[in-house]
């Protein structure tokens, strides 16, 4: 798994992208860098939103899709994000 992939299945930003107040699928998380120097990343990112039941049970899912500038260290890592 890319340092990338790894960063978005953790970060708590991708919620924004989110509109019933769900839950992100992370098995449904895709990316594709758009524009990148040494130094920063421009994704577009989709991803599945589970909305639950009170009991618990799946009630949909709904597509979401949004952009986010990703900051690099020296090594590749992310070290922070802005929302686009």
């Amino acid at each position: 798994m890319s340092a990338i992939e790894t960063y978005l299945k953790s970060c708590r930003e991708l919620s924004r992208f989110c509109s019933q107040n769900g839950w992100i699928d992370n098995n449904s998380l895709h990316y594709a860098a758009t524009w990148e120097n040494d130094n920063e990343v421009l994704v577009d990112i989709e991803f599945d939103e589970l909305l639950m039941e009170d009991g618990g049970s799946l009630a949909g899912k709904v597509s979401c899709y949004g952009q986010m500038r990703l900051f690099l260290d020296k090594y590749g890592q992310v070290i922070r994000c802005e929302i686009l």
